[in-house]
């Protein structure tokens, strides 16, 4: 027997079976117990929502033997006929393919005969807005003044292109995409009648990517039972629709609220294996801020995600809302000039730069800029702009271990906090100076190149000036003189504010005064602590990856299934602390 598709099989056959759009059948069904009925009907909405269904089910309760009603008995001839496609007094006439005058006009030609076994003659024209301007000049009399024996219904995706004269003549009806929250119950239940096993996350996947479409959800449902043999997971409807877990992108955001760039960098490097639409990637992240607003304003999640309520309240929790609204904006903008980016991936990755740049400017940032004082770490001529470069709050120097170089001996002295960050008690009439931080006294280095990846893991600094650090390898160290070369790769690193910031938390780290030189050669001579990690990291993989393909019982479960080992799915397992942020 010939399989039938799911978006055929399940097609409504009355009223009561649709799924949503009671404001459409609510006007319907009153209008034909009521016997009210127009002459021409105009159901408008994107595809998949049921414009043509709704039509058909009309066109029944028009003709159903027992009497216009709007429940057709479903049983007699007219109604099993409309049901199988082959009434002759429903006429269905797709106008991308019909769009000339003398095809139109055939039409009216054969309104003027009564109808051949049904009540009336329904004309079911459907993309009408394709007809050429001839066609509709030809229709608009006839659409007007039908004989009482012929109905219009005319059905859209696209309302916008046709005619006003049109429009005028028919009532309107706009059916509208459907809900989460409905396709979603909808489609469990579709797969419990088919007795086909599934994953709540696999049908959540389904529901999104058909963005409202009740024909599209059933035909992926279609493809994710063929792909999956019967079964429906969450794993393999993400391979099927090239999408990738939500948990990658909560690895994505941990790393921006910890102002890492460089795992941050790493985890784009894990979606590219996806070969991802990044305005999708970026859209998926916007999501999830919005989520985090919503814990954050009103304490509730919006219903139909499929988002990890866990760790999107932990999110809500350790990211401030500042961040979330900021990082919102920026995320905005940046999916909004994605076309004008070279290619997609350097824009997200731009996009979240930005992210980490900037900060919400500080709660006494008006008066500051009310009283001429320049902001922390900003000369007095330069302006105080609406966000500023990441200031984090100084951590203290973790411990140096054992091969990493000591400081010398003498104890950092406390430097005061500048008055910009201090709030004013009074509007004074000159600009108040920042206090000055007692001098640190010259720093004297002795720090050798094999010693500058420890020395990064322990410096007091995070964001930006440590992706400076790591990304530079130790040229020379002497007296109170660093000189630092940047991979050319990462020049963009070399702002002023991130090299001062890094000289000033070196300066910490030595218990003196350092002073910093940062070039760019044309190529390194030695790799960077963040290549190093990245090596490290990528060694760890693989052996993770070995460990489990060389297993024996991996390899006789493979070898008796015929099966792969997913290596995608394999994370190396971190057996040593890290340090915390």
């Amino acid at each position: 027997m010939t399989y039938e598709a799911l978006a055929r099989r399940y097609r409504p056959k009355k009223f009561d079976e649709m799924l949503g759009q009671e404001h459409v059948l609510r006007a319907l069904t009153n209008a034909l117990d009521q016997d009210r009925l127009h002459h021409a009907y105009l159901f408008t909405g994107t595809r998949g929502v049921g414009k043509t269904t709704v039509a058909r089910i009309f066109a029944k309760s028009l003709n159903c033997e027992k009497g216009v009603s709007s429940e057709p008995c479903g049983e007699c001839s007219a109604c099993t006929q409309v049901d199988e496609g082959r009434f002759l007094d429903l006429i269905e006439v797709d106008a991308a393919s019909r769009t000339g005058v003398d095809d139109t006009r055939e039409l009216l030609d054969n309104m003027a005969y009564a109808p051949g076994s049904g009540r009336y003659k329904v004309y079911l024209i459907d993309e009408v807005h394709m007809f050429s301007k001839s066609s509709f000049n030809a229709l608009l009399k006839t659409l007007e003044e039908p004989p009482p024996h012929v109905k219009f219904l005319l059905a859209t995706t696209d309302p916008q292109k046709l005619p006003i004269t049109v429009l005028s003549r028919c009532l309107q009806f706009n059916l509208k995409q459907m809900p989460d929250q409905l396709l979603r119950p909808y489609l469990g239940k579709l797969l419990g009648m088919e007795s086909v096993e599934f994953e709540e996350g696999a049908v959540a996947h389904i529901s999104q990517a058909a963005d409202g479409s009740v024909r599209d959800a059933l035909s992926l449902l279609d493809q994710a039972i063929a792909y999956g043999q019967g079964k429906i997971s969450a794993s393999e409807v993400e391979a099927m629709l090239g999408r990738f877990s939500p948990s990658r992108l909560y690895d994505l955001l941990d790393a921006l609220a910890r102002e890492r760039g460089d795992e941050i960098f790493d985890h784009i490097e894990a979606l590219a294996e996806y070969v991802p639409d990044y305005g999708y990637v970026l859209g998926e992240l916007l999501s999830l801020l919005h989520q985090i607003a919503l814990l954050q304003t009103v304490e509730k999640l919006t219903l139909g995600e499929v988002h990890d309520e866990k760790r999107l309240r932990d999110f809500a929790r350790t990211i401030s809302p500042q961040d979330v609204q900021l990082w919102y904006q920026i995320g905005l903008l940046g999916r909004r000039d994605l076309p004008f980016a070279p290619n997609q991936r350097q824009a997200l990755e731009m996009t979240l730069i930005r992210m980490l740049a900037f900060k919400p400017v500080a709660a006494n940032a008006p008066e500051q800029i009310a009283q001429g004082q320049p902001a922390a770490g900003r000369s007095p001529a330069a302006p105080a702009p609406v966000a500023t470069a990441p200031q984090p709050a100084a951590r203290a120097p973790a411990a140096p271990k054992a091969a990493a170089p000591a400081p010398r001996g003498r104890s950092a002295p406390a430097r005061s906090a500048p008055a910009a960050t201090a709030p004013a008690t009074e509007a004074p009439a000159e600009p108040v100076a920042e206090a000055e931080a007692p001098a640190l006294p010259p720093a004297r280095l002795s720090w050798t190149p094999d010693q500058w990846g420890e020395i990064c893991d322990n410096l007091p600094v995070s964001g930006m000036p440590l992706q400076l650090a790591r990304n530079c390898i130790l040229a020379s160290a002497s007296e109170d003189q660093l000189h630092l070369q940047l991979d050319p790769e990462y020049e963009s690193l070399a702002a002023p504010r991130w090299k001062e910031r890094l000289r000033e938390k070196l300066s910490v780290y030595a218990e003196g005064e350092v002073q910093l030189k940062v070039e760019v050669p044309k190529a390194l001579s030695a790799g960077t602590p963040a290549v190093a990690a990245k090596q490290a990291e990528q060694a760890k993989m693989q052996s993770a990856r070995s460990a489990i393909e060389d297993d024996p019982v991996v390899q006789e479960i493979c070898e008796k299934f015929d099966g792969t080992v997913n290596t995608g799915s394999i994370k190396p397992v971190d057996t040593e602390d890290e340090p915390k942020e």
